[in-house]
């Protein structure tokens, strides 16, 4: 359900169209539902992954592989990547001396385990083109300071975007939800947003003075 909406997320784009207005048809369907059917950065953790990995070996083994789950853990893989290239390209290639603020580390809300997150393929992407970037995770401190050498560290989400350039949302945390947008724009050098969990309206966003947003399918 996650890769299949990444996928149709990347078919909007192309297309014109909102991944939002599409899940929320898809989802109207009893046989469907809502439930992880949003497209953003992708599954991880420490549990699912590695259990996705050794189905894939046992089918192997078995001699009989699983070319739908392949194609599931493939998209999976490629949408780290995809977002990468996503923000590079909105906010240019030259990013020395650019300032990010990185809101949410860990893979999901409510836990510190950043195992297969994407936060361990953007954050370094963007250092190592030359961009400074803070970091704000409400339980992810722990772990990051250890596995993303090169990042500064903030209190809250206002101080990491404090003189920023863009803000990039990677974890949906309750802390980042509903915050004021007009403060936070203000607070940054260019208010840019990388929405890559879709939180926020695009329309909400640039009416409190935003000069560009992207999302994931939007």
């Amino acid at each position: 359900r996650i890769s299949f909406m990444n996928e149709l997320a990347q078919l909007a784009e192309k297309l014109g169209v909102d991944i939002e207005q599409v899940r929320t048809g898809i989802g109207t369907d009893p046989r469907i539902g809502t439930h992880f059917l949003y497209a953003g950065t992708g599954y991880g953790g420490s549990c699912f992954p590695k259990d996705v990995n050794a189905l894939l070996r046992t089918a192997e083994d078995a001699g009989h592989p699983l070319r739908v789950l392949k194609g599931v853990q493939t998209v999976n893989d490629l949408q780290k990547s995809v977002l990468v290239d996503k923000v590079v390209r909105r906010f240019g290639n030259a990013l020395g001396g650019k300032r990010f603020a990185i809101w949410g580390l860990a893979f999901k809300p409510g836990t510190d385990d950043m195992r297969e997150a994407p936060s361990l393929t953007i954050n370094p992407a963007l250092v190592g083109s030359g961009a400074k970037v803070r970091v704000v995770d409400p339980q992810g401190r722990k772990e990051g300071e250890a596995l993303l050498p090169g990042v500064k560290w903030a209190d809250d989400a206002y101080h990491a975007a404090q003189g920023a350039h863009a803000v990039v949302i990677l974890t949906e945390w309750n802390e980042f939800r509903a915050l004021d947008l007009k403060k936070l724009a203000r607070k940054m050098e260019t208010p840019r947003m990388a929405d890559l969990r879709n939180i926020y309206a695009a329309k909400d966003v640039k009416k409190a003075g935003f000069e560009a947003h992207i999302g994931v399918g939007r």
